[in-house]
C-alpha cells in the first residue's frame, strides 16, 4: 500500500496561541512538509485546490512544482484538481511540466470540487456542474492518449489537429478521478478504469464499503484489468506520542474548520463529545497514537482493500512543529507497518 499526506494550505488565526499563520508562512511551511515527507520515506503527497480566503492554494500546480525541485521520489499529486472550472489544455500542460521536473512524479487527481467558488470565478455556470466535469474529463484524457488533439467541444474549446505541448516525463499522466461518495462518480471512474480516490470526512468508513464494491464491479464489468485497479482512501488525521495528546491537539482546529464550513452549510458545531466518538476504532477520524493509527488504516483496508492511504493532518491552523513530527511518525512508524501487514496479506492472497 502507498501512504502519504494530502492538504489544503489552511490559513487563519490559531485559538490557542493567538499567532496569525499567513498564507506566505503556510506556503513555506507546506514545501518543508512536502520535503520532510519525502525523506521520511512516504509515497505521495497531494496539494487541493480551492479559492477561499482560508485557505493558502489555490494553485496548486506552483506548490507542486516547486516541490518537485526539493524532493526525490515522493509522488506530487493535486487534491484535488477541479476540472470543471478548469482548461485542460493548461491542466495537461501543467502536470507535464511538473513531471519533468521531478522526473515522472507527477499525478492529477480530478474532481468536481467540494466547494463552488471557483464557478462563478472563472465564468461557469453551476448548471453545468457534472456536464462540464464530464466534458473535460474525456478531453484531459484525450489530451494524455496523443501529442495531437481534434476535440469539437460544447462547453470547451473546439481544437482542430493541434499538438500540445510538454510531454510528460513518462508518456502519459497518471489521471486519478477522488470522489466524495455518490453512485454516479463511482460508476464513471470505474467505466473508465481510472483510479479512483475516496474521501471519508465524517460517518461510519463501514458505510462507504458498497461504494468501493461498486467500483470494483463496473471496473471488471467495463473490461478493464483487476491486476491494474488503483483505490485510494482519503481520510482526515493525526498522530501523536499519545492518544490523549493527539485527540487535545488535533481536536481545537477540527472543530474550528467544521464549525465554519457547517455554519455554511447548516450542520450544527461540532462538540468533544462527537469529535471523540469519531476518533474510535471503527470511526472515521483517523487519529491517535501511531499504533491507534496503525490498526484504523488496517481496518479500513481490510473494509475496501485499498491500494493507496492518504491522511489530511494539516487541517485548520495546526502549528507547524507538531505537523512536522507528525509526519516524522506516519513516515517512520506507522507506513512500515501498515506496509507489512498489507504485504503479507497481498502475498497471501496469491498464494491462495
Amino acid at each position: 500500500m502507498e501512504i502519504g499526506l494530502y492538504t489544503f494550505g489552511d490559513v487563519g488565526l490559531d485559538d490557542n496561541s493567538k499567532e496569525k499563520i499567513a498564507p506566505h508562512q503556510r506556503l513555506k511551511n507546506l514545501i518543508e512538509e512536502i520535503e520532510l515527507a519525502d525523506q521520511v520515506g512516504l509515497d505521495v503527497f497531494a496539494v487541493g485546490e480551492h479559492h477561499r480566503p482560508d485557505y493558502a492554494v489555490s494553485a496548486p500546480a506552483i506548490i507542486l512544482a516547486a516541490a518537485a525541485v526539493k524532493t526525490k521520489n515522493i509522488k506530487l499529486s493535486s487534491a484535488v484538481t477541479v476540472l470543471s472550472s478548469e482548461d485542460p489544455v493548461r491542466v495537461f500542460q501543467q502536470y507535464a511540466t511538473i513531471d519533468l521536473l521531478s522526473s515522472g512524479r507527477a499525478e492529477v487527481m480530478a474532481g468536481r470540487g467540494s466547494f463552488i467558488e471557483s464557478y462563478p470565478l472563472f465564468g461557469y455556470d453551476l448548471n453545468d456542474y457534472d456536464d462540464l466535469f464530464a466534458e473535460k474529463l474525456e478531453m484531459l484524457m484525450k489530451l494524455n492518449e496523443s501529442e495531437k488533439i481534434t476535440w469539437q467541444g460544447k462547453l470547451t474549446q473546439t481544437i482542430n489537429n493541434r499538438g500540445v505541448y510538454p510531454r510528460p516525463y513518462n508518456r502519459t499522466l497518471p489521471i486519478w478521478i477522488a470522489i466524495g461518495g455518490t453512485p454516479e462518480s463511482v460508476i464513471r471512474a470505474g467505466e473508465k478504469g481510472l483510479p479512483m480516490a475516496l474521501a471519508i470526512i465524517g460517518g461510519m468508513p463501514a458505510r462507504f464499503a458498497p461504494f468501493t464494491k461498486l467500483y470494483r464491479d463496473v471496473y471488471e464489468k467495463s473490461g478493464h484489468d483487476r491486476g491494474k485497479l488503483q483505490l485510494a482512501i482519503n481520510s482526515l488525521g493525526y498522530i501523536a506520542d499519545t492518544s490523549q495528546q493527539a485527540r487535545d491537539e488535533y481536536f481545537p482546529p477540527y472543530a474550528d474548520v467544521m464549525g465554519r464550513i457547517g455554519r455554511e452549510r447548516g450542520w450544527g458545531p461540532i462538540t468533544r463529545d462527537q469529535f471523540d466518538q469519531s476518533t474510535d476504532p471503527q470511526g472515521a477520524l483517523v487519529v491517535g497514537s501511531p499504533q491507534q493509527v496503525i490498526e484504523k488504516i488496517i481496518y479500513e483496508y481490510e473494509l475496501f482493500g485499498n491500494t493507496r492511504f492518504l491522511m489530511q493532518m494539516s487541517i485548520g491552523t495546526m502549528p507547524h512543529d507538531k505537523i512536522l513530527h507528525a509526519i516524522e511518525l506516519l513516515g517512520t512508524v506507522v507506513a512500515p507497518a501498515v506496509k507489512k501487514y498489507t504485504d503479507v496479506n497481498i502475498k497471501a492472497q496469491i498464494d491462495d
